[in-house]
């Protein structure tokens, strides 16, 4: 397997299974590498592979229905936690770096308005489901110098609700789907996609009115 396919959801599923599905999902909750990998698209596919259909849906990958749904949670919330000590121990040094494709100053500030528009609970749980948020939060509330106790009762809570929730979605729509999955695949991620998005949207929306009514 190259380092390409470890962008490729339905690659990581075929090839790596259940420890590589683990592994990707901690990494990008921990790790700032984390933002190039499709962690909802993952857990969308390795969903599909749970389910009853899988075998046929994606030419004989299968994962493990019991694991994936109680060690995916874990994951993330074990990344989660390190990219929040790697915060409290580093401070914003694990930010100052150049701009490159997946990593820019633009997506740590817009992170960290949003840390600081929600408050901490809201904050962790919705970022959950928005790409690149999900992972520059956690050091972000380290450097905010939020307690590792407070962070890990929301981290808990929203890596349940968004692994385990999208894995269900995926489990459902598997037990359903008849013929090869690449016939619904891409439409049903951009779907994910566009749903993940439009909490940035908004809040995108709302700063250029803001800044419209100021100039």
């Amino acid at each position: 397997m190259n380092i390409a396919s470890l962008f490729d959801a339905h690659s990581v599923v075929a090839d790596l299974g259940l420890i590589g599905v683990l592994a990707i999902i901690f990494a990008e909750t921990g790790l700032l590498i984390g933002l190039a990998f499709p962690g909802d698209s993952l857990l969308f596919i390795a969903g599909v592979a749970s389910s009853g259909s899988a075998a046929a849906l994606l030419n004989g990958a299968h994962l493990p229905v019991a694991s994936l749904f109680l060690f995916a949670p874990i994951a993330a919330i074990a990344g989660s936690q390190l990219g929040h000590w790697l915060g409290a121990t580093y401070g914003g040094k694990l930010f100052d770096r150049p701009d490159s494709r997946y990593f820019n100053q633009k997506r740590v500030q817009a992170t960290e308005k949003w840390l600081k528009k929600y408050g901490t609970g809201r904050a962790i749980i919705l970022a959950r489901f928005i790409p690149f948020v999900r992972t520059l939060i956690n050091p972000m509330c380290g450097i905010a110098k939020v307690p590792a106790s407070k962070f890990l009762l929301w981290n808990v809570l929203g890596a349940i609700l968004w692994t385990d929730g999208v894995l269900l979605l995926g489990y459902l729509l598997g037990e359903k789907l008849k013929g090869s999955i690449d016939t619904y695949i891409l439409p049903i991620v951009a779907v994910i996609i566009v749903l993940s998005l439009i909490p940035l949207g908004i809040e995108i929306l709302k700063e250029l009115r803001t800044k419209r009514h100021l100039s």
